[in-house]
């Protein structure tokens, strides 16, 4: 079974066998009483890959952002959502809405009106803008104007806050992310991030400036009431950063090297495939067709967007041409099989 539904971008994978050994999985505290053993200098090479002063690991997206978010509740913000970001940010967000922070959603990549959106709250209310958005949508044909987005909350005393799963790892300097591939930085800067996708760990890391992280980590809830990343988890990614710094960028031109395969087949036979350059590609109309191609061996998503519903394939460094090609003609074959019962 050929499998496109796996999101191990550059196919890390952490056997047991492969990782540092440890004395118990867990200390039995919780972090803001001691870290786990290794946490603070993984966090410190975390940080330094994203190009970020100062890093915190939490064991998941979800802690992440209802801590950030909650804490961010108690300053003069207002935060500015764009549409596209991704739901565990969103629920954040939400918690924040509760606590009574205004949000409101602007459409996605639309900086024109976001920019007239931050400078109305800031003149009407004194609110600074967090501006909150993913580093990358999947699907998407490019990546949102981060760097607008970062200037925008930069001139207006604000954040631009970056849920960055999807880019960790697989773009940027090293893989690191998109403050190294739109090169933002700065005290108006955050990033919330999963390790899970480029780095194949389940594992968040919150980065940023260190005055943002000494505030974190001296009002997290999360860290007091919450299980810290155990020590599993914390081998993987240490084996995770070494195989990066070895041979990660052959890893990326390797993915590259499959996108660019995959849109070559795609266009050459006529079948529109969204996604860019990233390892996220979308069919349109072709989520009909997900339980043909599994009886042939392949799997694929199909996720619903409007009548006909969208047919998702995950690209992967560890996938060969020979598997894009079968998939490629597999899914030729059905599409021109279907077009031609309809004339």
């Amino acid at each position: 079974m050929l499998d496109f539904t796996s999101a191990l971008y550059l196919g890390m994978r952490h056997p047991a066998d492969r990782l540092a050994p440890w004395d118990s999985l867990s200390l039995g505290k919780p972090a803001a009483l001691r870290e786990p053993p290794g946490a603070q200098a993984l966090a410190a090479d975390l940080a330094a890959l994203q190009g970020c002063e100062a890093a915190c690991l939490l064991p998941s997206t979800l802690h992440l952002f209802w801590d950030l978010f909650g804490m961010l509740a108690g300053e003069r913000l207002v935060i500015l959502a764009d549409g596209a970001s991704y739901a565990i940010a969103r629920w954040g967000a939400e918690r924040a809405q509760a606590l009574g922070l205004p949000l409101q959603v602007f459409p996605s990549g639309e900086v024109a009106l976001l920019r007239r959106l931050a400078a109305g709250w800031r003149h009407r209310t004194g609110r600074r803008p967090l501006i909150l958005a993913d580093g990358y949508v999947p699907g998407s044909d490019r990546a949102p104007p981060l760097a607008a987005y970062a200037a925008i909350a930069q001139q207006g005393g604000g954040h631009v806050l970056l849920d960055d799963t999807q880019v960790l790892g697989v773009s940027g300097a090293q893989g690191g992310g998109s403050a190294r591939l739109h090169g933002l930085q700065g005290e108006a800067l955050i990033i919330g991030a999963s390790l899970a996708k480029g780095f194949g760990v389940p594992l968040a890391v919150l980065a940023g400036s260190h005055g943002l992280l000494r505030r974190f980590m001296a009002h997290s809830q999360t860290r007091v009431h919450a299980s810290p990343p155990s020590a599993a988890v914390l081998a993987a990614a240490q084996r995770a950063l070494v195989l990066n710094a070895r041979q990660g960028d052959a890893l990326r031109a390797r993915l590259a090297a499959r996108v660019a395969q995959w849109r070559a087949g795609m266009e050459a036979a006529g079948i529109a495939s969204r996604g860019g350059s990233f390892p996220v590609q979308r069919l349109p109309g072709c989520g009909h067709l997900q339980d043909a191609l599994r009886q042939a061996g392949v799997l694929a998503l199909a996720q619903a967007d409007g009548q006909a519903g969208t047919l998702t394939f995950l690209l992967r460094a560890d996938q060969t041409p020979g598997e894009l090609e079968q998939a490629m003609g597999l899914l030729e074959h059905h599409i021109r099989r279907r077009y031609e019962r309809h004339i």
